[in-house]
């Protein structure tokens, strides 16, 4: 069977920018891509009273618009739309269990109102079986490629950067595949990034860091990483793969890793904790805060 690629559609610039890139992608992989509107509040098409008739009708205007827009900007792709009488997480999860990649639109931090904003978004990322794509509102075509050599934006020039967010201390190769493959995908280069943090502010360390051990600390994270990377990078030896290892709080540090970059890929445990499924601090934040778009990827 083949998976498609799924794309949550509520109206806002931020999903219809995710559909975009949802095509895009689906192209790229040479898949179908599958439209989703999803609401508990849907009516059947054998409703009859106005107050159920009429979010019906909102969203089958709102699928056909997008698909006739997706249509015109990529005839040569399959595009299927569907409306879910079910809670967004719900229909979002389902889908995503038989898609090869779910994209959504973001509105990064302090925004939380939105079908898929805030809650939604952060229930679906962390608990999807397959990896998740979000995307800002105003992200096009020509912000996946560097600009050209008067500046100017272009769907001409190189795709930009693909930037990898490596955890050595854990079993990551599904998120290092993804990166790898997406890289492949845009013939774009690989930058695999690992930071590590000492943190000699809190009461049980004996301190900050003398130069050795900062250094043995660098050396230790540089060799987990080249071997981490060692065996994707003999299966895509076309891939131009660069490393960066250094110290800092990762977030924040991925954040800046990232400006510039045409995708952002990190990790997220499956393995459930005491309060449930949830995507860890580190991915948290860089969904809330990079520009670009971040692909989350479910890993043991």
């Amino acid at each position: 069977m083949v998976r498609p690629v799924v794309a949550g559609l509520d109206g806002s610039r931020e999903s219809v920018a995710a559909a975009h890139w949802a095509a895009r992608e689906a192209l790229r992989r040479g898949l179908p891509l599958r439209l989703l509107h999803a609401w508990e509040g849907l009516g059947n098409d054998d409703a009859t009273l106005p107050e159920l008739r009429a979010p019906l009708e909102w969203a089958k205007r709102l699928l056909r618009s997008a698909m006739d827009e997706l249509d015109e900007s990529y005839p040569q792709l399959h595009i299927s739309a569907d409306r879910i009488a079910q809670p967004a997480v719900a229909a979002l999860l389902s889908a995503g269990a038989e898609a090869e990649l779910l994209v959504l639109g973001s509105q990064g931090f302090g925004r939380v109102s939105g079908f898929l904003a805030g809650s939604v978004a952060l229930a679906t990322v962390a608990r999807a079986e397959c990896p998740v794509v979000l995307v800002r509102s105003g992200e096009s075509a020509e912000d996946e490629h560097l600009p050209d050599g008067a500046a100017r934006a272009s769907t001409r020039t190189p795709c930009r950067e693909v930037v990898l967010a490596v955890d050595a201390g854990q079993s990551c190769d599904a998120v290092i595949r993804f990166a790898f493959e997406s890289a492949a995908r845009r013939t774009a280069p690989l930058r695999a990034v690992h930071y590590w943090y000492f943190p000699h502010a809190y009461g049980y360390a004996p301190g900050p860091m003398d130069g050795r051990s900062r250094s043995e600390s660098q050396a230790h994270a540089e060799q987990a990483l080249a071997t981490a990377l060692k065996p994707w990078r003999e299966r895509f030896p076309a891939v131009e793969v660069s490393e960066s290892v250094g110290n800092g709080r990762p977030a924040q540090q991925l954040v800046h890793a990232a400006a510039g970059a045409g995708l952002l890929v990190v990790g997220r445990r499956t393995r459930q904790g005491s309060i449930g499924a949830h995507t860890g601090p580190v991915a948290q934040a860089v969904m809330h805060q990079a520009r670009c778009p971040v692909a989350v990827v479910p890993h043991d």
